[in-house]
């Protein structure tokens, strides 16, 4: 089990996204007011913390967001998780993967930076199975469905 450290939006795709203290997600949808909802696979993405952290080690000034992720968890080894996983978020939220990783824009500024980007290889994606409303500390898990 893992706890939700972080939960970021943006209005437009391509900008970074802002950490709000709480966020609402409908099913099928995504979170409200969030660039990537809508009826597509991608509705919201995961990071772990742990992975952000070692890239804090080449940027120092790295914030929840930069990698436009809605989710930073900590806790939670998402390494084995394979499209079709679910994942169970405070008390009423229920998320599937439907892709791991994705490609990474030329324009990218943390490759830019540092010649790396972690969401290609750790961004997992997942579209929401049951809405709800999820804040940072919450709790998220692999449903053992």
């Amino acid at each position: 089990m893992g706890t939700i450290k972080a939960i970021c939006i943006s209005e437009k795709k391509g900008d970074r996204k802002e950490p709000v203290p709480s966020a609402k997600l409908l099913t099928d949808h995504g979170i409200v007011g969030d660039a990537h909802a809508g009826p597509w696979n991608r509705q919201v993405s995961m990071l772990p913390a742990e992975s952000i952290e070692k890239m804090r080690q080449k940027i120092l000034d790295l914030a929840d967001g930069d990698f436009a992720e809605n989710f930073v968890v900590g806790g939670l080894d998402l390494s084995g998780v394979a499209v079709g996983d679910r994942f169970r978020a405070g008390s009423e939220v229920l998320l599937e993967v439907t892709q791991i990783g994705k490609e990474c824009h030329d324009d990218c500024p943390i490759r830019q930076k540092t010649g790396d980007c972690i969401m290609p290889r750790e961004g997992i994606f997942c579209r929401v199975v049951n809405g709800g409303v999820l804040k940072p500390g919450d709790r998220i898990s692999r449903d053992g469905r």
